[in-house]
């Protein structure tokens, strides 16, 4: 399991550690005031500064020899900021986890925190001037975000039962989105996306400049060489370009290391070929989160 996990999973997945959604979390985090600031000024996450300098031209920044390496360590601080004064505009403490769309379902099923509401995806509205509402957030973040017009998605009903919600997670799902469950701030827990590359901006950072705003599933996907028919749906599936089919063996390759473990794959395999197991099982991805 990741190192997050280790520290705020009591003893399993970070995600499905039923404190990380309670209000009494919330509570004694003093998190309303940092979520309210957070989102009040949600566009500044995408043009703030790093060490006084614009994230603009960032992969360049980041491949110079020392620059690089010091922008690079004041990032991943800020991302996994812990600190009681962290920052909130800046969303100090603010990443996720790709999650299969079953874990998802889980979690909004026994452990979300109500009230859950559906609101627009802010990374599409800044990235692509697009409102989808894509995302679904719950607990004390759904008081904040219910009083910020921007976000609410109009003509509908933003309030969600826990039914609705895992059917919007499943909507998604068929749809060929990634679930990411989100800490914000950690080890507060109050979001589940459906991501796309690359309009998701957390999923972009990672695989664009290797931060890590979104770790990988706990799991990587395994393809059965005896079921698969080579049909290719999974192959235009995946968004990380995991996979390929080859024509000489007339099946489908599943790259390891570039597999998120998303289950997207599985999904849509009509063969049952494809199926995820624990990243920490396969010695050569153990460990690569």
């Amino acid at each position: 399991m990741c190192k997050w996990c280790m520290k705020h999973g009591a003893g399993g997945k970070w995600y499905l550690n039923a404190r990380n959604y309670s209000n009494e979390l919330a509570e004694s985090m003093n998190l309303r005031a940092y979520l309210e600031e957070q989102w009040r000024n949600f566009e500044q996450v995408y043009i703030r500064k790093i060490m006084g300098i614009s994230s603009i031209g960032l992969g360049y920044k980041l491949r110079m020899p020392i620059i690089g390496r010091l922008i690079r360590w004041s990032v991943e601080r800020m991302i996994h900021s812990e600190s009681p004064n962290r920052n909130p505009v800046r969303a100090d403490g603010h990443f996720g986890q790709v999650i299969p769309i079953e874990e998802a379902e889980l979690i909004m099923t026994n452990l979300a925190a109500e009230p859950i509401i559906k609101n627009y995806c802010m990374c599409r509205m800044m990235q692509k001037g697009v409102k989808d509402s894509c995302c679904i957030n719950f607990g004390l973040l759904s008081g904040v975000i219910e009083k910020l017009p921007r976000f609410i998605p109009e003509n509908t009903k933003v309030r969600m039962t826990r039914e609705e919600a895992v059917e919007a997670l499943e909507e998604q799902n068929k749809k060929g989105r990634v679930s990411t469950v989100w800490f914000q701030p950690v080890p507060y827990i109050n979001a589940i996306c459906s991501c796309e590359v690359p309009q998701c901006g957390g999923l972009r950072l990672r695989m664009d400049y290797g931060l890590y705003t979104v770790y990988k599933a706990e799991y990587v996907a395994r393809v059965d060489p005896d079921l698969c028919q080579g049909c290719k749906v999974c192959v235009a599936r995946c968004q990380f370009g995991a996979i390929w089919f080859s024509p000489t063996l007339g099946r489908v390759i599943i790259d390891l290391k570039k597999c998120f473990g998303c289950g997207l794959c599985r999904d849509v395999c009509r063969y049952n070929a494809i199926r995820l197991v624990p990243r920490d099982e396969v010695p050569g991805v153990r460990g690569e989160y």
